[in-house]
């Protein structure tokens, strides 16, 4: 059985929380909860957040463990993008973007 998670509009950058999804997929709960917990940087508690919230959802609708779920997928998709604008040199105006993810995560019983 298969139990999902997903977290929208989170205000990091898709391509700065890639790598950590790459690392943690396909492994234990555990391990990649506490491999996100060590990483010490601020754009990884949204991570942790999905992947508890899954957890919870595994516990409240399958009466699944924690020890007994692996990470089968986790997803970084690009959300929208917030265009705004900055003074630049010699009076331009520069264009910011404030980029947003999407994240979702399925867990899977262990074989």
């Amino acid at each position: 059985m298969e139990f999902r998670a997903i977290a929208k509009y989170v205000k990091h950058s898709p391509y700065k929380i890639r790598p950590m999804a790459d690392v943690i997929r396909g492994k234990d709960v555990d391990y990649a909860i506490n491999f996100l917990k060590s990483y010490r940087m601020k754009k990884a508690m949204p991570v942790i957040k999905v992947i508890e919230s899954a957890v919870a959802n595994a516990k409240n609708n399958g009466g699944v463990d924690k020890d007994q779920l692996v990470l089968s997928s986790i997803q970084v998709d690009q959300g929208p993008i917030f265009k705004y604008f900055k003074p630049g040199a010699m009076g331009r105006a520069s264009v910011q973007k404030r980029r947003y993810c999407h994240i979702s995560v399925k867990l899977a019983q262990k074989a």
